[in-house]
């Protein structure tokens, strides 16, 4: 359902605000597409799980490679089934986040976090809606 006109300007507005407050988040939140660097490292932990996986199942199969009663393929299949996971999981929020989370020396935020109130992303929303409603 589009919005009516009257929402569209209140959203612009809005847009606009959260550029001129803080144009590190706001860029980090707007709808670009995920990186070469993150798309690689996904790619390949998807297949380093799916290698993981074959030598699993290959690993019970083939007897000749098991060590007492232990089958050793079976577990390096796992191990790398875990790391592929891990691998690709790990590349979902790599890019960006050290930057939303400490700040740059001197900023509000780096300040909160000296004084002891730590409140995160809603405490700093918090008093960025108190700032504006004690401004107007």
């Amino acid at each position: 359902m589009p919005l009516s006109e009257h929402e569209q300007r209140l959203l612009d507005q809005i847009e606009r605000a959260l550029y001129q407050e803080d144009p590190k988040f706001a860029s980090s939140v707007s709808g670009r597409r995920m990186s070469k660097p993150a798309r690689r490292r996904r790619i390949q932990g998807a297949v380093l799980f799916v290698l993981g996986l074959v030598l699993l199942v290959a690993g019970i199969g083939l007897k000749a490679l098991w060590v007492g009663d232990v089958p050793v393929l079976s577990i390096v299949g796992f191990l790398a089934m875990v790391g592929g996971a891990l691998l690709a999981l790990t590349s979902i929020g790599a890019r960006g986040a050290k930057e939303t989370e400490e700040g740059t020396p001197g900023s509000p935020q780096q300040d909160k976090d000296k004084s002891g109130d730590n409140g995160g992303f809603t405490g700093r929303m918090e008093e960025r809606f108190r700032r504006r409603f004690e401004q107007e």
